[in-house]
């Protein structure tokens, strides 16, 4: 016998539809190795996304991502300084990151999304393989689906070069660079 509790909260097959990302119960991230030695992790705190989702026939999905640069955050206000200046996003000049689909596909529960990230005017193709994690109803009726993905990139391709040589040999900041994100979207009424 089923309840009502379990109706609501088990998963949804058909999440065909269109969504808007969840910006508070979602997480945009990065991680870079500083001084050779340990990771450096850090997320957008600002940012918003559209996505159409076809179950059925996946080439027909979209993905809409719009990162404001200057929300960069990694624990450390200095830190978080040199991001937003010109060594790095410039984000005066600069104030969004954007990634747009052109393409998608599915495997089962994984989904890839290659599409075009924008970084301080260069455009790149990117490739990103998200897990679909879950769908349900939430307490207020939303009907809510949950990715997650990652890829690595190499900064230098979007002109993201500032560096610092250290005395023992190698870099300050890694040229690649990890993109994590758990994602959240609540289906449109």
């Amino acid at each position: 016998m089923t309840t009502d509790f379990d109706a609501a909260t088990s998963a949804i097959t058909d999440i065909t539809g269109d969504y808007t990302i969840d910006p508070s119960h979602s997480r945009l991230g990065f991680t870079a190795r500083h001084a050779m030695v340990t990771k450096v992790r850090g997320h957008f705190a600002d940012f918003s996304g559209t996505a159409h989702i076809d179950a059925t026939t996946p080439s027909a999905s979209t993905v809409s991502l719009v990162i404001k640069t200057a929300s960069v955050s990694t624990g450390s206000a200095d830190r978080d300084g040199h991001l937003t200046s010109g060594d790095f996003f410039g984000a005066e000049e600069n104030p969004e990151i954007t990634f747009t689909s052109t393409d998608v596909s599915r495997d089962g529960d994984d989904w890839s999304i290659t599409g075009d990230l924008v970084i301080k005017g260069t455009s790149k193709p990117v490739t990103i393989v998200f897990e679909q994690t879950g769908s349900a109803r939430d307490p207020f009726g939303n009907l809510r689906v949950g990715f997650e993905g990652e890829t690595t990139i190499n900064r230098k391709d979007w002109d993201l070069t500032w560096n610092a040589a250290l005395e023992t040999g190698g870099v300050l900041v890694s040229e690649k660079i990890k993109l994590d994100f758990d994602v959240s979207a609540i289906q449109n009424a």
